[in-house]
């Protein structure tokens, strides 16, 4: 079983250090940064299986990069480490989505507590909600092979075109926003990623093709649909 990884935010040299060691010694792979911009940057570079940030760091506060990485993958579990033990500050870090807070100081124990129950909570809801087959018109999206069945057969596809599929077929007829795939799915929207995306979005498009009641529809300037009519 691979180790989880944690991505820990956290501007006080001392308690970063000795978070990154702790957490190494008890099985995790944690990567430290020293504020929010940097953890901004490792964020997207890699994935992470839960984000420990602090609240008050220079460059980008532990808000904002929570807001931030959510606008990208909202499932992200975020535990807050917090200076202050303010009201505000926890009602605001619930409104962003936290799964947890910590107020300063704290024994590592408790952060470990904290730290596996929210693991073992998030991985069991993720074994239920992630599909291995996404059923839409006459296809079927085979995930785990990156194979797409249609009435014409079967088709292997590039590792890209089946998640960009998978991220369509998930929201099937909802509005799957531009900058959301672009930033899930190849790291930015920069625009050299944008015209590659354009291009597996064409590819897709005609393998569906064998299917008319299936269409993906762009709304421009927001983003695209998956869209399955009934006839």
């Amino acid at each position: 079983m691979s180790k989880a990884k944690l991505l820990v935010v956290e501007d006080d040299p001392n308690l970063g250090d000795i978070l990154k060691e702790y957490l190494e010694m008890k099985g995790y792979e944690p990567t430290l940064c020293r504020d929010g911009e940097e953890g901004w940057n490792k964020f997207k570079k890699d994935k992470y299986d839960l984000c420990l940030l602090d609240i008050m760091m220079p460059k980008k506060d532990g808000f904002t990069l929570a807001k931030e990485i959510k606008k990208v993958q909202e499932d992200l579990p975020i535990l807050f480490l917090t200076a202050k033990n303010q009201k505000d500050d926890i009602i605001e870090g619930l409104k962003i989505g936290a799964d947890d807070y910590l107020t300063k100081p704290f024994s590592m124990e408790e952060l470990l507590l904290r730290v596996n129950a929210i693991l073992r909570r998030t991985q069991k809801s993720n074994e239920v909600s992630q599909l291995k087959v996404y059923e839409f018109g006459g296809f079927k999206l085979h995930y785990d092979e990156q194979i797409l069945e249609g009435p014409e057969g079967k088709h292997k596809l590039t590792s890209k075109e089946n998640e960009l599929l998978r991220l369509l077929a998930a929201e099937m007829n909802k509005l799957v926003n531009r900058s959301h795939a672009l930033k899930q799915i190849w790291g930015d929207d920069s625009y050299f990623n944008a015209r590659s995306m354009d291009v597996y979005l064409s590819k897709i498009r005609k393998l569906l093709k064998d299917d008319p009641t299936v269409q993906i529809i762009t709304v421009h300037g927001e983003g695209f649909k998956l869209i399955v009519s009934d006839n």
